[in-house]
């Protein structure tokens, strides 16, 4: 917790003085006063000392749940991460509130940047990757606007990808002038022939995620093949633990790869800070949005690294603008550099193995006692059972034994497994939902 050090009243009437008004009401003149609020309309109580404050927070924060074990994910997971990504992560060169506007002269930031676009075109297996956006959903959107020409403009997006994705796409789709039409699913699964109805001469593009919302993997070469015959772009949004065991996007065909980079060395949080991570082929690398970093010589034939290839629109002419995003989330790029140079292919390919292997444990031991599997076919590490009870009886049930259960969604319980989770917690789940079943 920092420390606020309050100007002092001389020194704000100076100020005051300086800009031309009497008081701090002066500074709202051309706001309609109808607008304004009135003295204690604001319930702010009187301020407190640094200690007090600190109370209070500690107070607050002992009132969160902290759970023993955790089953849950839909769009963010509980993975282990190495004491060193954080050893480094932390390091005062990088832990900055600074953006370096002149990033030339940051040569160390740039090369972090350089390295963890690196690493995701080798995660992805596409040719360029740009310096992250904000999150997930936010790269799936701007993926969308990158497929969008002058007579294309219907984005096509799978009803089995993660609800808010689907609602960021649909509201940058709204102020792009783009059309959002949701394919239909399927056995929990994009529906390819619904797929090959709705393409047509004005498709821009056709978004899914592999693996779905519901842990399910999706029939990615037929879903791009059917893209690509329309003349459409195809957008994969990955999970990137997954890609240690499944085909990636570049092998696959697609034109452009998405995804949420949260699983990559970064805690869950309470929602964030997270990173969107975009990359994309040869054909493509032009339309993308952000910050990309080059490598290249100064002119004494030394290594240096640049930006590059980053349209001025998106700064100055916002009109004219594909995207207006013109950061990037450097620390949290860096600390998923530094969680893949950790972990190595061997160790990501081991963490994927051990998501994909416990969570079909638990998914035999849960049908075992009833709550048995609403789709068919391969999945990942997340899988939907039915529920013969409310969920929420099952879930509070789980709850008072410190284990945070799936998601509830329609048709049963969203389930999720990592590496963390180990043998005896998941006989533990499988014991109290079978207690709640009997």
């Amino acid at each position: 917790m920092g420390s606020f050090v309050p100007s002092t009243p001389s020194q704000r009437q100076a100020m005051l003085e300086a800009v031309g008004v009497p008081s701090y009401e002066g500074l709202y003149e051309s706001v309609p006063h109808s607008l304004l609020l009135k003295g204690g309309e604001l319930a702010v109580p009187d301020g407190v000392s640094e200690p007090e404050a600190l109370l209070h927070m500690e107070e607050l924060a002992g009132k969160n749940q902290v759970f023993r074990s955790v089953f849950r994910g839909a769009g963010a997971y509980r993975h282990y991460i190495p004491a060193i990504v954080k050893r480094v992560t932390q390091k005062e060169q990088f832990l900055t509130a600074y953006t370096p506007y002149q990033a030339e002269i940051s040569q160390g930031v740039l090369q972090s940047i350089f390295e963890y676009q690196t690493m995701m075109c080798e995660l992805t297996g596409m040719d360029v990757s740009n310096a992250s956006v904000y999150d997930g959903a936010t790269a799936a959107a701007e993926a969308a606007a990158m497929c969008r020409e002058r007579r294309r403009t219907v984005i096509l997006i799978s009803s089995a990808m993660h609800p808010q994705v689907i609602e960021t796409v649909e509201t940058y789709a709204f102020g792009a002038g783009c059309e959002v039409r949701r394919i239909p699913q399927k056995n929990g699964r994009t529906d390819p022939d619904a797929l090959q109805e709705l393409l047509g001469p004005d498709t821009a593009g056709v978004l899914f995620a592999q693996p779905n919302y519901y842990g399910n993997l999706e029939p990615c070469e037929e879903l791009i093949a059917k893209a690509h015959e329309a003349g459409a772009k195809a957008v994969m949004s990955v999970n990137p633990i997954a890609m240690g065991l499944l085909k990636t996007p570049g092998e696959l065909g697609a034109d452009i790869a998405v995804g949420e980079g949260q699983p990559l060395g970064l805690p869950m949080g309470f929602g964030g800070p997270y990173l969107g991570f975009m990359c994309a082929t040869k054909a493509m690398f032009r339309k993308l949005p952000g910050r990309i970093v080059g490598e290249t010589v100064d002119h004494d034939g030394r290594r240096c690294y640049v930006l590059t290839l980053q349209a001025r629109e998106q700064h100055i002419r916002r009109e004219k603008a594909s995207s207006n995003i013109c950061s990037n989330e450097a620390l949290c790029a860096m600390t998923a550099a530094v969680y893949l140079a950790a972990q190595g292919p061997d160790g990501l390919q081991q963490t994927a193995q051990l998501c994909y292997d416990k969570a079909h444990y638990l998914c035999r031991e849960l049908e075992k006692i009833g709550l048995m599997r609403i789709h068919d076919g391969p999945f990942f590490h997340e899988f939907v059972t039915a529920c013969p009870v409310p969920a929420e009886t099952l879930l509070s049930a789980l709850q008072e034994k410190g284990i945070l259960g799936g998601l509830p969604v329609e048709g049963g319980i969203l389930w999720c497994c990592t590496e963390l989770c180990t043998k005896g917690q998941m006989d533990e789940v499988v014991s109290v939902c079978k207690e709640v079943l009997a």
